[in-house]
């Protein structure tokens, strides 16, 4: 990918519960000057920077807890139901891992069924938080979020460990599958300590590696998360 196409996949990201009206400005006045794809703020956050923010940039907000995930059902469809009542266009959501042997199962397919339901219509990311997860979990839970509805399959939060190689690979090649599989053509969100074009050029050949067509079709299959990547991109300290 080069740096535009990047800028166009990326959600750039400011998750601060404390952050400060200037600290939004700016972040906000950042976002439009560059157009990235798509901006992700917590819901709090959601209708000062809605009404900021160009109208082309997708508005993403994370919903039910974060980096630590709600296990609660009604908590998580309140909050992703209130989120999407605020009018922003993509949820972003974590599926907590648990440290069961049976995970995931029965409950956790509960949980993304609910949060595909409150989401509506707006595009959903459920974040699997691949670094607490080995790759029997990786790829079971990718699957089942995949069969209930999530748009995209997310790496990690980036507050728990980056975003690996084998995450990459792993959540490229269960898109492609469930593709082959069932006909839908999903995606993948890569975040976590993603901080310039090395990183991304890595990841991107690893997910290239296994299905071309999803960095291929833009982003309506491949994001990128960021905070640092745009500032690497530009040349900005």
């Amino acid at each position: 990918m080069d740096a535009q196409a990047v800028i166009e996949s990326l959600d750039f990201t400011l998750l601060n519960h404390e952050a400060t009206e200037e600290e939004l400005e700016g972040f906000v006045s950042r976002a439009n000057s560059s157009e990235v794809g798509a901006v992700c703020v917590f819901s709090e956050h959601a209708e000062f920077v809605k009404e900021r923010l160009n109208p082309e940039i997708k508005l993403a907000v994370v919903a039910a807890g974060f980096p630590i995930g709600s296990s609660d059902i009604n908590e998580i469809s309140h909050a992703i139901s209130s989120a999407v009542e605020s009018g922003v266009d993509e949820i972003d959501v974590v599926l907590e891992p648990r440290k069961e042997e049976n995970f995931p199962n029965e409950n956790e397919l509960e949980l993304l069924k609910e949060m595909r339901s409150a989401a509506g219509e707006c595009v959903l990311k459920v974040i699997l938080e691949t670094p607490l997860l080995q790759e029997r979990e990786m790829r079971a839970v990718a699957r089942m979020a995949l069969a209930a509805g999530v748009d995209f399959i997310k790496t990690c939060t980036g507050k728990r460990g980056g975003c690996s190689d084998d995450a990459a690979a792993i959540f490229a090649y269960e898109v492609m599958r469930h593709e082959r599989a069932f006909g839908e053509k999903l995606g993948v969100k890569l975040s976590g300590g993603i901080g310039n074009m090395d990183d991304v050029n890595r990841l991107t050949s690893i997910v290239n590696q296994q299905d071309p067509s999803i960095i291929k079709d833009g982003s309506r299959r491949f994001r990128i998360g960021a905070s640092s990547l745009l500032d690497s991109i530009e040349g900005k300290s």
